[in-house]
C-alpha cells in the first residue's frame, strides 16, 4: 500500500510558507504512482495531536496552485513545542498512534528551529516504537536565523518589505522635517539576529541614504553614542530614519523591551523596543518623532514578495518530497549558494542534528565598525535575496487573489486526546 505524507506548518508564517506547501503537494501528486496522499495538520502538530488532519486530495488543482502566491499559513500553525521524549511520552506515543491509524510514511514539519528538532524527535521515537517514519524538516523562519543553510525561505521577502517601507517612509520623514517630524523608528522582528534589521540597510545607496542608525541584537545598546548618530543625521540631512531589531540589549545583555513574559517555546515576548527608542529621542534631544511596528505586515506582505524567495520556497517543498521517495529521513533540504554574480543557488541537504536548536547570527564582518550598519560584504550576501517581483493576480475591484482552502477533515480512527 503506497504511504501518506502528513505535512504541518509550525510557528509564525512567512509570505511565502504556503508556496512551500504548493511544493510538496504539486510534487506528491506528480509521483502519485509513489505516494498516497497528502494530508495536512491542522493549526501544525496540536491537530495532529487532537488527529485533525486536513485531505488536501479534496482541494482543487487550481486552489492548490493559488497557495504559491497566498501568505499566511494555509492551514493552520501553532507555537507549541514537544519536549524531551523522557518528558513527553504521551504525546510522541499519541503522535505516532496517528500516523499508524493514517497510514504515514513521510513526516514533513515546516518550520524553524525547535521544528527542526521535534522533526528530529520524532524520526528518532519512530524507530524505538516500531513503526519508522520517514521524516523530513522543511525550513522557513523571516529570522533568517536557521545554520546551515545559506538563508531561510520567508526571509527574502520580510527583507525586501523592510527595505522598501523604510525607503518609503524616509520620503516622507524628509518632506516634512523642517517643520514636523525629524525621527522615524521602524521596529522589525528577529530577537536575537539582526538579519532582519540589517535588510533595512538596503535601502541606503549613497551618503546621506536612509536608514542613518540600525540597532541590531548583536551589538549592545550605548545611548550616548545613538544620540550622537541622531544629531548628526538630523544636522547634517535634516532628518533621521532608524531600523532597530525587537531584540536590541543593553550592555548588561537585557532586552530593552522586556515584558517579562514568555511564549510558548519558552522564548522571552518583548513589549516594543520603537517606543522606548523614541522617548531616549525625546528626551535626549527634543526631537519630534515617530515610529512604527512592522510586526506581521513584514511577515505577511506577499504582494511585495522576493522572487528568488519565492522561488526557493517552493523549491524546497519540492525537494522535500523528493528526498521522501529516496528514502532519507532526518533531513532538512537546505539553500546552498553556488555564486554572488551572478547570483546561483541550489538545493543541498543537512541533518536535522545540525540544524535543530541552533541561531545563525549576523557575522561581525556584516556589521559597521561603529555597529550601526552594515558592511558592502553584508550588502553582497543581503542584496541576491530580495532581487525580482512576483505579484500576486488581482481581482476588478483591486485586491490580490488569494485562496482559502476548504480544509476538508478526515475522519477520526481514535479517541479524542487533551492537548
Amino acid at each position: 500500500m503506497k504511504k501518506n505524507i502528513l505535512y504541518a506548518q509550525s510557528g509564525g508564517v512567512t509570505p511565502v510558507i504556503n508556496a512551500t506547501a504548493c511544493g510538496v503537494i504539486e510534487t506528491a501528486r506528480a509521483n502519485s504512482d509513489r505516494i498516497g496522499k497528502v494530508y495536512a495538520g491542522k493549526d501544525g502538530i496540536i491537530g495532529i495531536l487532537r488527529e485533525d488532519l486536513i485531505d488536501t486530495s479534496k482541494e482543487r488543482k487550481a486552489n492548490i496552485t493559488a497557495l504559491r502566491h497566498t501568505p499566511g499559513g494555509a492551514f493552520g500553525s501553532c507555537r507549541y513545542k514537544l519536549k524531551s521524549i523522557g518528558e513527553s511520552k504521551r504525546e510522541y506515543e499519541r503522535l505516532i498512534a496517528v500516523l499508524k491509524a493514517h497510514n504515514i510514511g513521510y513526516f514533513f514539519y515546516n518550520g524553524g528551529g525547535d521544528s527542526a528538532d521535534t522533526a528530529y524527535k520524532v524520526s528518532q521515537i519512530g524507530k524505538n516504537m516500531g513503526f519508522p517514519v520517514q521524516c523530513i524538516g522543511v525550513p522557513k523562519t523571516i529570522d533568517n536565523d536557521l545554520p546551515v543553510t545559506d538563508n531561510s525561505p520567508g526571509f527574502g521577502s520580510v527583507a525586501k518589505y523592510v527595505a522598501v517601507s523604510i525607503m518609503e517612509a524616509s520620503l516622507d520623514v524628509q518632506s516634512m522635517a523642517s517643520s514636523s517630524t525629524k525621527v522615524f523608528i521602524l521596529e522589525v522582528m528577529g530577537r536575537h539576529a539582526g538579519w532582519i534589521a540589517a535588510a533595512g540597510g538596503l535601502a541606503a545607496r549613497e551618503e546621506g541614504d536612509p536608514p542613518h542608525v540600525i540597532l541590531f541584537p548583536e551589538v549592545p545598546f550605548r545611548q550616548r553614542e545613538f544620540v550622537k548618530k541622531v544629531k548628526h543625521a538630523v544636522e547634517n540631512y535634516g532628518y533621521c530614519s532608524v531600523v532597530v531589531s525587537e531584540g536590541v540589549r543593553n550592555s548588561r545583555g537585557q532586552f530593552l523591551a522586556e515584558a517579562g513574559l514568555r511564549d510558548a517555546f519558552g522564548h522571552a515576548q518583548l513589549g516594543g523596543v520603537a517606543p522606548v527608542v523614541a522617548q531616549i529621542v525625546q528626551s535626549k534631544l527634543g526631537y519630534k518623532y515617530h515610529w512604527a511596528v512592522s510586526d506581521y505586515l513584514q511577515r505577511s506582505a506577499r504582494h511585495v514578495a522576493s522572487k528568488t524567495d519565492v522561488d526557493q520556497a517552493y523549491a524546497i517543498g519540492e525537494a522535500a518530497v523528493k528526498f521522501a521517495l529516496e528514502g532519507k529521513s532526518g533531513v532538512m533540504p537546505v539553500i546552498k549558494r553556488v555564486s554572488n554574480s551572478p547570483y546561483r543557488w541550489k538545493i543541498g541537504e543537512a541533518s536535522l542534528g545540525r540544524v535543530a536548536n541552533r541561531e545563525k547570527k549576523m557575522p561581525k564582518s556584516y556589521i559597521s565598525t561603529d555597529g550601526f550598519g552594515i558592511t558592502p560584504a553584508a550588502r553582497r550576501y543581503l542584496e541576491p535575496l530580495i532581487r525580482g517581483e512576483d505579484y500576486p493576480p488581482y481581482d476588478r475591484n483591486g485586491l490580490p487573489k488569494y485562496v482559502r482552502l476548504h480544509n476538508v477533515l478526515l475522519k477520526k480512527k481514535l479517541p479524542e486526546f487533551e492537548v
